[in-house]
């Protein structure tokens, strides 16, 4: 019987070729969907879930206020761990962290090494990556240790024996080698190559509150204790003596908050040294995975009740053949379960092809093994066997019942009611597509908007090479062999980057009516780095080289006396204009002249206003060198560059990277939020188009003694059209007045997360509605140009 079934079931679908392979497409389509989005959440939800004691983890984050102005960071300064074990009881350990690059050298391979972690003795006891290698009670006992990755140790090695070699970390000291970690999971907020003592650090000497550097996790005796030393944290540093400990006067405060590990990457909105993501997408991919798989099983339906007409003759010949009614149930239930696995095949090989493209999208690492293995596949095919039925029983109840003679004769009737079921269906397909390419465009335009925005300076055409302490000493040489290119236009260096200013200072002044003190982002530079960076001057000069003399270290800070660059914002903040300010005398713990006004530039991502900034002279602080580039044959220039570099530095790799790509990299989450959302659009509108030509087919059947009336009474192809087409431009014109104004609120809602933004214009509806109906028309007119050419006797002749 079975295999009665399936032969029956696959000269079905060889029959119906066009039906049945818009049938598997739809279904393929949806599963893939699923099955990557699946894996997606998968990944999201897992995060840090793998240490053993990840319930009683929990991350520190900082928040204060200064001047009225609150700040909140994910960074804490090196007292926090220390003193929050010895005053509370719910405190188990904690482990300080701080990531840097560091040269790592060994025999004659060197390399700049970005996941270089300084932790405390207890980062592997608190942590539970796994070491194949070692004793994690030991291995970070002493400052001459180092702990590295089963990559690494391949890398540097060539094999995961290691324990007691030695890499030299700088330019001077050398570290044992005594453990070797597997390497570190992909669903881990840290991420880390290297670890050694923080001790190393000369941080380390000095408990402060302050100078908040480092990302701080505590483990707890008892994850319950959790929301009990919250309270406690906040009653603690409201006492006295810890406000007058970390300067606290006035309304000023210092204060610190618990985050669940597990829970850091989907609900903190502060990031660590890994980007967070969101819980808020995962429920949205969620959503839209539960549409899609709705969608693909209606659309099944729509199209496997459009073919009845076709096997009205088998059903009723089968019937008089004593076919009974749950032998014709379970041979349609068979031929969906059969197209639905069908579809599962070839999803699960094409999302194993995609899932590179996938990974690009979505900034995961997601490999085959990770869809191949054994729950995942029990999953996909349990759905799949699910989704067979859901789509199939509808049209597999209709197709078995009926009354014999009927069905030979006039084939299947359907009620009215099912018809409004499938329409508003459908219209919930519109609705999804329509409000996805709404949402889509305007994140498009956002996005533009951000990368071609005038920031205050020019990011264009713009070298950084990283100068790292060792270097420093070298940066004149460098500077000025650099100078002498012809394709250097102009060369200047900084602590930091203008794209992202990490930097904080405390700026004190007097106005002349009151004191002002507010928080301020602060960077050191050297000469030229405004001429370099192409800003603009509002009050006052640039710095020179007089300035630069000014702040000779040499006499110990004695009549010292630093230069200040203010932006506008603030200088109005101290209460001045620009002109005012220029002469005038602040103190950010080192008092200075300001001796110019720049135009306010953007030194942090769109999703904040422009805040205060000031630049001060000094070369001991250049961590980054700036050239800036003029000419096109910038590869010729990159390979001159590290020429002079090998020449001067030789035992430091040459690296360099450019200004638009730092910027750039500030909005890849925006970047991959408008990837993800103009797939779904796409997917959904080939999904809706499915839909539309199933419930055109449907509709078509039904009216086809109607349509041969109208033909023998004089109607034209094109009226016939027009006459069926009216119903799905309903549908259209109702699912565009529900979509417009949830697609508004959607949009305006993510909108406000930027500080600078677009306007939502008219257009982008108006366009959009009419793609939707334009797609509708194309699709509907295959089904009723085809009938309204057929000869109307064929439908006439029953009657």
């Amino acid at each position: 019987m079975l295999k009665s079934y399936f032969k029956i079931a696959l000269r079905s679908i060889r029959k119906n070729k066009l039906y049945s392979f818009i049938n598997i497409a739809g279904l393929t389509v949806g599963i893939v969907c699923c099955i990557l989005i699946g894996l997606f959440i998968s990944s999201e939800l897992s995060f840090d879930k793998f240490h053993k004691n990840a319930d009683r983890i929990v991350r520190t984050t900082m928040e204060y206020s200064n001047g009225g102005i609150v700040t909140k960071v994910v960074n804490t300064g090196t007292k926090v761990g220390p003193q929050f074990k010895r005053t509370f009881p719910a405190v188990e350990d904690y482990v300080r962290t701080i990531k840097f690059p560091r040269i790592v050298t060994s025999g004659v391979k060197q390399f700049n090494e970005k996941q270089f972690y300084y932790a405390d003795e207890s980062f592997l006891k608190i942590f539970s990556f796994p070491l194949i290698k070692g004793n994690a009670g030991t291995a970070l006992n002493t400052n001459d240790k180092v702990v590295i990755t089963e990559s690494t140790a391949k890398k540097y090695f060539g094999t995961t024996d290691v324990i007691g070699k030695v890499i030299r970390i700088g330019d001077k000291k050398d570290f044992m080698i005594s453990g070797v970690l597997k390497d570190i999971p992909r669903n881990s907020q840290i991420h880390f190559d290297f670890v050694i003592n923080f001790n190393n650090l000369d941080a380390a000497k000095n408990e402060i509150w302050w100078q908040a550097n480092y990302v701080t996790y505590f483990l707890l005796h008892d994850k319950n204790q959790l929301a009990g030393l919250q309270q406690q944290i906040v009653s603690y540093m409201k006492t006295d003596a810890v406000r007058k400990e970390a300067r606290m006067e006035g309304s000023d405060y210092l204060t610190y908050h618990l985050e669940p590990l597990t829970k850091v990457h989907l609900y903190s909105s502060l990031d660590g040294f890994e980007p967070n993501g969101s819980i808020t997408y995962v429920y949205i991919l969620a959503i839209i995975v539960v549409l899609i798989l709705v969608i693909a099983c209606v659309n099944y339906t729509n199209l496997a009740i459009a073919q009845s007409a076709n096997r009205s003759g088998e059903i009723g010949i089968r019937k008089v053949m004593g076919a009974y009614k749950r032998q014709l149930f379970s041979q349609f239930i068979g031929e969906a379960l059969l197209m639905t696995m069908i579809a599962v095949i070839l999803a699960v090989l094409l999302s194993i092809q995609l899932l590179s493209f996938f990974n690009d999208v979505t900034g995961k690492h997601i490999i085959a093994a990770d869809l191949l293995s054994f729950k995942p596949l029990l999953i996909i095919f349990s759905t799949g066997i699910i989704i067979s039925f859901i789509a199939g029983i509808y049209p597999a109840l209709i197709l078995s019942g009926g009354i014999i003679i009927k069905i030979l004769k006039q084939g299947f009737s359907f009620s009215s009611k099912g018809t409004g079921l499938r329409k508003s269906l459908i219209v919930v397909q519109f609705v999804i597509s329509l409000f996805l390419i709404i949402t889509t465009a305007i994140i498009l335009q956002q996005t533009s908007y951000i990368r071609h925005k005038n920031l205050g300076y020019d990011k264009d055409h713009v070298l950084i090479l990283p100068v790292n302490f060792q270097q420093s000493e070298q940066y004149d040489v460098l500077k000025e062999a650099f100078s002498l290119l012809p394709a250097v236009k102009n060369i200047s260096g900084a602590y930091g980057v203008p794209t992202f200013v990490t930097w904080g200072d405390g700026l004190n002044a007097d106005n002349g009516s009151q004191k002002v003190s507010f928080s301020i982002s602060a960077m050191p530079v050297d000469l030229d780095f405004i001429k370099t960076m192409n800003m603009q001057l509002v009050a006052g000069s640039d710095f020179t080289s007089s300035d630069l003399k000014l702040m000779d270290t040499s006499n110990n800070s004695k009549n010292f006396l630093y230069t200040y660059m203010l932006n506008e914002t603030a200088v109005k903040m101290i209460g001045w204009t620009p002109e005012q300010a220029i002469g005038k005398i602040v103190d950010r713990g080192s008092p200075g002249i300001i001796k110019g006004v720049i135009k306010d530039f953007h030194f942090a991502s769109m999703h904040e206003p422009i805040g205060p900034l000031m630049m001060f002279m000094d070369k001991s602080y250049v961590r980054n060198m700036f050239i800036k580039v003029q000419g096109s044959d910038i590869s010729a220039l990159i390979s001159q560059l590290g020429t002079i570099w090998k020449e001067r530095v030789p035992n430091r790799p040459f690296e360099y990277r450019f200004l638009d790509e730092d910027y750039n990299s500030l909005y890849k989450t925006e970047e991959r939020t408008a990837k993800v959302f103009t797939l779904f659009a796409a997917i959904a509108i080939l999904l809706a188009c499915l839909g539309i030509f199933g419930l055109a087919a449907f509709i078509t059947i039904r009216r086809t003694k109607e349509i041969g009336i109208r033909k023998v009474l004089g109607a034209n192809i094109f009226d016939i059209t027009a006459n069926i087409s009216k119903d799905f431009i309903v549908l259209v014109c109702f699912a565009i007045a529900i979509t417009i104004p949830l697609a508004w609120l959607a949009a305006g809602k993510w909108l406000q997360d930027f500080a600078y933004r677009i306007q939502i214009q008219s257009w982008v509806f108006i366009a959009s509605a009419i793609a939707i109906i334009l797609v509708t028309l194309a699709t509907v007119s295959f089904h009723t140009i085809k009938a309204a050419i057929a000869n109307p006797v064929k439908s006439l002749r029953t009657e």
